[in-house]
């Protein structure tokens, strides 16, 4: 170990350069939806089951700007590689063009259907009212999330990772500000509950937008607005299509993922609202160890990216390699934590509701196997993603996610009538699955080939 320590202290110094800011974005955004998830948990268990059931809806309105984002992302960083400023900053416009139009139906339309959504997603009657409220208000707003959310991707993909840290921070800060103040009315402030914590979400992403739009009029900015104009760039079919090559992809499989998460969101819901409140509770913790894995996944994206760029394919596969271990390390320490301190957390949202809490320690338990291949999976997949290989994530995650979690969370949870711990244990064969996929894929190389 200490002999690689040594033979690849430049990569190192290079991945923890790129990484660390993604890190720490990624871990403070899921640090703070969970701050999010326990101020509104003193509103009681509804609450918290009310707001998770809009997790999925939500995301799956989104499905189309993540894709956006990831294509956006892959190709500014092989643009970076090969030095083609004027390319890069072309596609960043050809997307935002199309992020803002489509923003604006998809908005109109998750607040026109709002109910029927929220029924969909399995509310019942103690969560309903207020999960669409919730529902309506975030997704009447989301134009301003996906603005900042592309300009970040692209800011990314040109290895300016520390402005998508200090654009979902900030908004962070101000979203628990919010929070404090809106949910139970303080300092003057109304009492809004639930629609008080996503009106602070709203303010937050406001700033996070504006944010963003100020990194790209900096002079020292690889995506910059002076440079577009400057150089009167236009959008071209060209690009645009080179975008949607790699965006139709992703987005094939975010709508195939989604309808996955969002069959055994069901199923969780069905369960009963203590049950699913403890499930969301869970996922929020998933989404921490994910966060960690979607920092170095940020950094093996830009990095390969850019080597591919260079028409370097070994570095490529050494930065993901490198991206890989210090992954594994940090899901074994996560495995340990939350192995140690699951209870605890679990009482800390259910301070007076023991069967949640009783079942949230059993899902720790769970979670701790989870941790240590959710993390190796993700940067597996940004490591394919950074190179293009879209079309392989694609039926990587629709084997996994769409098929084995749905399947295996059935049977167990139903069939073998273990409730909520068995949809957890199909959480576990659909990590196992992309795992082992995702680093079969890694290790054949032919990523490496692919063209963007």
């Amino acid at each position: 170990m200490k002999r690689w320590l040594l033979e690849n202290k430049a990569c190192l110094k290079t991945t923890m350069g790129v990484a660390w800011p993604a890190v720490l974005e990624s871990f403070f955004v899921a640090l703070v939806g969970m701050v999010d998830s326990l101020m509104v948990s003193r509103l009681g268990t509804y609450a918290v089951a009310a707001v998770g059931l809009t997790t999925q809806p939500k995301f799956l309105g989104l499905a189309l700007f993540i894709a956006t984002n990831v294509a956006l992302s892959a190709i500014t960083a092989r643009r970076k590689g090969q030095e083609d400023r004027e390319g890069a900053n072309r596609t960043v416009l050809s997307a935002l063009i199309f992020v803002v139009l489509a923003g604006i139906v998809v908005s109109m339309v998750c607040v026109a259907f709002a109910d029927p959504i929220i029924r969909l997603a399995g509310s019942k009657a103690d969560t309903h009212d207020s999960a669409v409220a919730y529902f309506r208000i975030i997704m009447g707003c989301i134009l301003f999330s996906i603005i900042s959310l592309a300009i970040n991707a692209a800011q990314r993909g040109s290895g300016n990772t520390k402005i998508a840290m200090r654009t979902n921070l900030t908004s962070n800060l101000v979203n628990v500000v919010g929070n404090f103040l809106l949910i139970e009315g303080r300092f003057g402030f109304p009492a809004l509950g639930i629609e008080g914590a996503a009106i602070a979400t709203v303010i937050g992403t406001v700033v996070a937008c504006s944010m963003s739009i100020a990194s790209i009029f900096r002079k020292d900015s690889f995506i910059n607005v002076g440079y577009i104009i400057a150089n009167k760039l236009k959008a071209t079919i060209a690009d645009t299509l080179a975008l949607f090559k790699l965006a139709s992809s992703v987005f094939i499989e975010q709508i195939l993922l989604r309808a996955g998460f969002m069959s055994v969101a069901v199923m969780a819901a069905n369960l009963g609202t203590q049950e699913y409140a403890a499930h969301q509770v869970g996922m929020n913790v998933m989404s921490l160890s994910f966060s960690f894995g979607d920092g170095m996944q940020v950094a093996a994206v830009t990095l390969i990216g850019q080597c591919l760029g260079r028409k370097d394919p070994d570095m490529a596969k050494k930065y993901g390699t490198i991206c890989q271990r210090i992954g594994n390390l940090i899901s074994v320490v996560l495995s340990v934590l939350y192995l140690v301190g699951g209870e605890a957390f679990f009482r800390a949202y259910f301070p007076k509701d023991e069967y949640a809490v009783s079942i949230g320690v059993q899902i720790m338990r769970v979670m701790v196997v989870i941790v240590l291949m959710q993390v190796a999976q993700v940067i597996y997949m940004g490591c394919l993603r950074g190179a293009g290989d879209v079309k392989f994530t694609t039926l990587a995650s629709t084997i996994s996610v769409t098929l084995i979690r749905p399947t295996v969370s059935y049977l167990c949870a139903y069939v073998l009538r273990m409730g909520v711990i068995g949809i957890w244990f199909g959480v576990v064969g659909d990590q196992v699955v992309r795992l082992i996929l995702t680093n079969w894929r890694f290790r054949s190389g032919k990523w490496t080939k692919i063209e963007v």
